[in-house]
């Protein structure tokens, strides 16, 4: 029995259309079991994964969610346990980082293809941030603290956005935002500590990146060397850089070259801390969760099955 959440909001609505034309007809096509569940707000998708996981005995039990990367960090935060659950994905979103990286195809019915005959389960990572305020969330790509969660702060409430979503020139309206924040980010120092190392002092953090995957911010290569089941986290830490320097260096990211400008440093660790001089911005997967001076990143290794 597979069971099918869909957010009919994703691709700035063209999700239920994909859902409606493509998906849906393929599936009466096949001879399998299948409930699909549609979320209505933020916060359903959660509420849906968590019913269906208290509720069914059958063991491993087997999702479908046909999102973005933020429907599948939601479905993360609704399930008791993630180790006998089995995820297939059907990205529809407008960044769709995490499908980047694992190689999927941009066409909704491979993916069906690929979830039902062609693909096979393996094991992932997951990575857990908790908060200074006891605030605990997984996620499946990344875990942002500082600019690049302001980023995803102003994006995600910005009506640009939405409209060059629609044109097919979203990474615009985030480069757009994105020279807007930096401009006016305020000077923060912080301490990074990476398990059991010596403090790292910054004296001007612009952001530190974890990434499970090798995408983040839609088709950013913050982690160019990450690997979704080493059971370590792949971090970008950007600190004491010029602005302007930021300016030259954002562009490679998209290649992965960021790393050769001084004041952008790569670490990994399966476990690191951050306290800040002031609250900085935390994304996971691009969704938002508030502000914090002191966070706890850690990685879960082989924590979900996902069908590749």
């Amino acid at each position: 029995m597979y069971h099918i959440i869909i957010n009919p909001a994703s691709r700035t609505g063209k999700g239920i259309t994909l859902w409606k034309d493509v998906i849906a007809p393929a599936l009466q096509k096949e001879d399998v079991s299948y409930r699909t569940y549609l979320s209505e707000k933020p916060g359903d998708i959660a509420t849906i994964a968590s019913d269906v996981y208290r509720t069914e005995k059958e063991r491993p039990l087997y999702f479908i969610v046909l999102g973005g990367d933020g429907s599948v960090n939601e479905f993360l935060q609704g399930l008791p346990d993630t180790k006998d659950v089995i995820l297939g994905y059907i990205p529809t979103g407008s960044s769709n980082d995490l499908a980047r990286d694992l190689g999927f195809s941009k066409k909704p019915a491979d993916n069906l293809e690929r979830i039902l005959h062609t693909g096979s389960p393996r094991w992932m990572d997951l990575g857990t941030a908790v908060l200074a305020d006891g605030t605990v969330r997984r996620f499946a790509n990344s875990c942002g603290i500082g600019f690049d969660a302001a980023v995803c702060e102003q994006t995600n409430r910005s009506k640009m956005k939405k409209f060059m979503n629609k044109i097919g020139l979203g990474k615009l309206s985030y480069l757009g935002i994105a020279l807007m924040q930096l401009f006016a980010a305020k000077k923060v120092s912080a301490t990074l500590t990476l398990h059991d190392k010596e403090p790292i002092e910054i004296k001007n953090m612009l952001f530190t990146a974890g990434m499970i995957h090798r995408f983040s911010g839609g088709g950013f290569m913050f982690g160019p060397t990450a690997d979704d089941n080493d059971g370590v986290l792949d971090l970008c830490e950007v600190g004491d850089i010029p602005k302007l320097l930021v300016l030259c260096a954002l562009p490679t990211a998209f290649w992965g070259k960021h790393f050769i400008f001084s004041g952008i440093n790569a670490h990994t660790a399966d476990s690191y801390n951050i306290c800040s001089s002031a609250p900085m911005w935390v994304q996971t997967d691009g969704e938002v969760i508030g502000k914090t001076d002191r966070i706890t990143i850690r990685c879960e290794k082989h924590a979900i099955q996902i069908i590749v």
